[in-house]
């Protein structure tokens, strides 16, 4: 059985405790013959690291053809809530408002799940070998997956729509309708966009512990970020083969483990130039380079600018 990983868990890159998540309002709801959708927000607290993550799942049981579906899962971090009106407050968003005690930082974790029966109306009869998108809307796709899915702008603004309109009963239930359609067809055009269809076919992924190990392969990587590690050295720490580790984290999280690595050292090298003021000098030592040269063409490649130049620009203090 297919047993996708927590969206909640991707996005703040460790397991959340019980304790730690406080429901601000949750909402489960059944369109008649289309989507069956939940929305679950809970209040953020400020020292949360939280990425946007979006993710599809495709769970195909051959011998239960009952138990088939497909979801679209989302996590957004970053909204600004009033308590009182139970939506996206403008006022509290522009900081109009700081001292209103009715205002909730958020993390919105958010799912589409839709029947085969409701995805069969969208297939077009075509003669000869059917593409993918094809196989997934008739449930013929043989083995379940999960994708992780970048979050474009197109995204965003439908599940912005999706989280603050005010639309109720008949009305709520089109509008609805009319937005998971274009969830739909943004993610199945991301995942067919990629070029790299047959990534989805990583069947050890099926497998929890496989997965887990991924994931904390992710984590490790986080932890030494200022310790270059080779791939042969995460795959042993996480005790799972290269192969696996390089196919498996691309298809979980989209990105290759060098190239989320690399962004994340220039990312914390940027918060450590800019933020905490240190010198181009201090931050390569600490990020663990073998020269200043090396570190500053990295930097460069990763943001665009050299590091002494982020350096001249003024600070956020500054700026306040």
């Amino acid at each position: 059985m297919h047993n996708p990983p927590d969206i909640l868990t991707l996005a703040y890159k460790q397991t959340f405790m019980q304790d730690q998540l406080v429901l601000l309002q949750e909402k489960e709801q059944q369109i008649p013959g289309s989507v069956q959708y939940t929305i679950n927000r809970y209040s953020r607290h400020p020292q949360w690291n939280i990425e946007d993550t979006g993710m599809m799942v495709y769970h195909y049981e051959p011998d239960r053809p009952d138990k088939n579906y497909f979801e679209l899962r989302f996590c957004l971090s970053g909204n600004v809530y009033c308590h009182k009106k139970q939506t996206e407050c403008d006022m509290c968003q522009f900081g109009a408002s700081r001292t209103c005690q009715e205002r909730a930082d958020s993390i919105d974790v958010v799912s589409f799940r839709f029947s085969p029966v409701h995805l069969s109306q969208f297939v077009k009869p075509r003669k000869g070998n059917a593409v993918l998108t094809d196989d997934i809307l008739n449930f013929t796709h043989t083995s379940s997956f999960t994708k992780i899915l970048p979050l474009c702008g197109k995204t965003r603004m439908v599940l912005e729509g999706v989280l603050n309109h005010t639309y109720a009963d008949s009305l709520e239930n089109i509008y609805i309708n009319a937005q998971t359609q274009m969830l739909l067809l943004y993610s199945l055009d991301c995942m067919l966009g990629e070029k790299e269809i047959d990534t989805i076919n990583c069947k050890f992924l099926a497998n929890e512990a496989d997965r887990e190990k991924i994931i904390k392969a992710r984590a490790v990587l986080l932890e030494h970020i200022g310790e270059p590690i080779t791939i042969r050295e995460l795959s042993r720490k996480v005790a799972i083969n290269e192969c696996y580790l390089k196919k498996g984290f691309k298809e979980l999280f989209g990105t290759t483990v060098f190239d989320f690595y690399q962004s994340q050292r220039m990312e914390h090298a940027r918060y450590l130039l800019y933020e905490k003021g240190l010198s181009v000098t201090e931050v390569s030592l600490l990020l663990g380079y073998s020269s200043i040269s090396h570190f500053s063409t990295a930097f460069k490649k990763h943001t665009g600018l050299k590091p002494c130049e982020l350096l001249f620009r003024p600070s956020p203090v500054a700026r306040n």
